[in-house]
Order: C-alpha cells, then structure tokens, then sequence
C-alpha cells in the first residue's frame, strides 16, 4: 500500500536535452547566417536578394522558436495561441499590399490620362 502512495507522490522526472542539439542548431544557425551574408557578399540584387534574405530570417526564426524556445515539445493549442496571431497578421498584411497596389493603378490610370 505504501508503495502506491509513494509511485503517485513522486514528482516527475526532469528530461534536458542532450548538449548536442543545441550544438548543432547553433551550427545550422551560423551558416544559415553565412548564407545571408553571403547574398549581399555576391551583391545579388531586386525580388531575389530580398527573398533569399526573407528566406533565411524566417527559417533561422523557425529553429530558435522551435528548439531554444521549446516550441518543438509543447501542446499544439499552445502552438496555435502563439503562432496564428502572427500568421493571421502576415495574411492581413498581404491583403493590404494587393489593395494598395489596385489603388496605385487605377489611380495612375484615371488621373494621369488627360
């Protein structure tokens, strides 16, 4: 009977993470970092050079949120909570982009044709 209570009073176990995924997502991390670098080192320029720069911010963004913030173990509600918000404001944004661009033209268009 004792040993009953004690196996449910028992606090659960601590688990860490080997030292080893941290070492190896830092090292992603630095030549993902190299990367970028490297695009403004080979002076690429226009829509490729912002994109492969975007590119590599989200995916470095992506390890950190998902290893040293400890994103990869939670619950997927608590995934949700905290990444839809931004997901939807990025979606908003864009919409906003595609209307301002339809403005801009059908503004160019009807004033500057007399």
């Amino acid at each position: 009977m004792s040993s009953e209570i004690q196996t449910q009073t028992e606090e659960p176990m601590h688990q860490e993470h080997p030292i080893s995924l941290y070492l190896k997502i830092w090292l992603l991390l630095f030549v993902l970092s190299g990367l970028s670098y490297a695009v403004d080192y080979m002076q690429i320029q226009g829509a490729l050079r912002w994109t492969l720069i975007l590119f590599f911010m989200f995916l470095k963004a992506g390890l950190i949120i998902c290893i040293f913030m400890h994103m990869m173990w939670e619950r997927m509600a608590l995934i949700c909570a905290i990444l839809l918000p931004p997901l939807c404001l990025l979606l908003f944004i864009g919409i906003m982009v595609l209307e301002s661009n339809y403005t801009f033209l059908s503004r160019m268009l009807f004033f500057t044709s007399s």
